[in-house]
C-alpha cells in the first residue's frame, strides 16, 4: 500500500502530460501511453515547483494534466460496488469528487519522488474493436533498485481511451478502497461515506497547508 501511495499520481501522469484530449483522443492506449511517458518523466524532473512540494502547482498539474484522462466516476462506481446503484445522482457527483479528491491529496507526493526513472513497455494484445484493455509497464528504478511492475486498465470512451484502474506489484488501486467504502456505506449509507471523505480531505489538506 506504501508503494502504491508513493507511485499513484506519477503513475497516472505518465499517461497524460503535454497533450490535449482532443487531438488524441482516440490515439491506441500503448501508444498514448508510450509515446508521452518519458516527456512526463522529463518533466517532472525538471520543474522546480513540482519537485519541492508545492501543493497549488502540484494540484494544478494533476488537475489539468491528468482529471482529463481518468473516468473518474467509473473508478467510484468500482470501488462502491453494488452500493453505487442506491446513490441518487447528486450523491453520485458528490462521492466522485470526494474520492478523486482523495487520491489527488493522498497521492500528490508522488511528483516529487521522480529520480531517473524509465519505463519499459509489455506488448498488447487487443482487438482491433476492443473497448477495454490493460496496459502493462515496468518502472525502471535508478540505482539498482527493484523495479515496480504496474498495469493500467483502460475503456474507450466517446473522448477517446480513459483510465480506470492502476494495479501496482499486484494491487488494484479500486480494490484497495471497495471493502472500505462498503464497510462505511452499511454503517451510515451513501452520505456517511461522503462526509468521511469530505473530511478526510479536509484533514490532508490542512495538514499540507501547515507544511
Amino acid at each position: 500500500m506504501k508503494i502504491l501511495k508513493n507511485w499513484f499520481v506519477l503513475l497516472m501522469a505518465v499517461c497524460v502530460l503535454g497533450f490535449s484530449a482532443s487531438a488524441h483522443a482516440m490515439e491506441a492506449p500503448d501508444a498514448l501511453i508510450k509515446r508521452i511517458s518519458k516527456e512526463v518523466i522529463d518533466t517532472a524532473k525538471t520543474n522546480k515547483e513540482l519537485k519541492k512540494g508545492n501543493q497549488k502547482q502540484i494540484y494544478a498539474f494533476v488537475q489539468k494534466k491528468i482529471f482529463p484522462y481518468v473516468d473518474f466516476q467509473r473508478m467510484t462506481a468500482l470501488a462502491a460496488g453494488r452500493y453505487w446503484r442506491q446513490a441518487t445522482p447528486a450523491q453520485k457527483t458528490q462521492l466522485t469528487n470526494e474520492f478523486r479528491d482523495l487520491l489527488v491529496h493522498t497521492y500528490s507526493n508522488a511528483i516529487t519522488k521522480v529520480d531517473n526513472q524509465r519505463v519499459e513497455f509489455k506488448p498488447v494484445r487487443m482487438a482491433p474493436n476492443a473497448t477495454e484493455v490493460v496496459v502493462q509497464t515496468r518502472i525502471i528504478q535508478p540505482r539498482g533498485g527493484e523495479p515496480i511492475e504496474l498495469s493500467y486498465r483502460l475503456s474507450k470512451t466517446a473522448n477517446g481511451w480513459k483510465i480506470y484502474d492502476i494495479n501496482v506489484l499486484g494491487a488494484w488501486l479500486v480494490e484497495t478502497y471497495k471493502g472500505t467504502f462498503a464497510s462505511e456505506i452499511s454503517r451510515s449509507g451513501i452520505d456517511g461515506l461522503i462526509r468521511t471523505l469530505a473530511q478526510k480531505n479536509k484533514q490532508l489538506a490542512a495538514g499540507k497547508a501547515a507544511n
